[in-house]
């Protein structure tokens, strides 16, 4: 399978595209670039189309506010280019991507996709017989059609099971939406933070 994978001639995102100190920066510059799950000699593929960015320590909606570090979120303190997935309510599996330097827990939840590639795959990790839209939304929907689940935290996104590629997809800033996260309600007036990012619905580009 690495020759399929070396087929498609993927320009992945280096670890310098990670490891960036501004992780908002990153998150939107995350909008546009093809999210990739290779399991089973199956590839399934998305494109980007909403983001969220936390913050580290300083940021109370983040799992690493205040400097915490758990068995869960150890990871999130890892050079970045790796995977955080947790599980939220005890069933939604969520994928983060970690930037930044060791010691420095910034990540981004990937929010939404528009599916590309191995859709067939995608239907039936969710259970479902046909597409009612041509995008993928909730964190939870995004993992489970991608193969995406807490097994996975901690994987190298150099290597070739998860990994992003930029496709040459440019995405104008004026198809971008700038809004406060969702479901953070409780981390306060960092909850009204600028750091979510999506693609507004009339591009075009969406029916990939």
């Amino acid at each position: 399978m690495k020759e399929k994978i070396a087929q498609h001639k993927w320009k992945k995102l280096t670890a310098s595209f990670y490891k960036r100190k501004d992780v908002v920066v990153i998150a939107k510059e995350l909008i546009g670039k093809i999210l990739v799950t290779h399991f089973d000699k199956t590839i399934t593929t998305g494109i980007i189309i909403e983001t969220e960015a936390y913050n580290g320590v300083v940021d109370k909606a983040s799992h690493s506010f205040g400097g915490r570090r758990t068995s869960r979120t150890k990871v999130m303190y890892a050079n970045g280019g790796v995977a955080y997935v947790y599980l939220c309510y005890g069933i939604h599996h969520l994928f983060n991507i970690v930037t930044n330097e060791k010691d420095i827990p910034h990540a981004i939840l990937i929010r939404g996709i528009a599916p590309i590639e191995g859709k067939e795959k995608m239907l039936a990790r969710m259970k479902k017989t046909k597409w009612s839209k041509p995008f993928i939304q909730g964190p939870g929907n995004v993992s489970k059609a991608l193969g995406i689940y807490t097994h996975h935290t901690g994987i190298n996104l150099l290597h070739d099971e998860i990994f992003i590629v930029d496709n040459g997809i440019i995405i104008p800033d004026k198809m971008i939406e700038t809004t406060a996260r969702i479901g953070v309600d409780y981390a306060g007036e960092d909850a009204l933070l600028p750091y979510r990012f999506i693609i507004k619905e009339e591009w075009t580009g969406i029916n990939h």
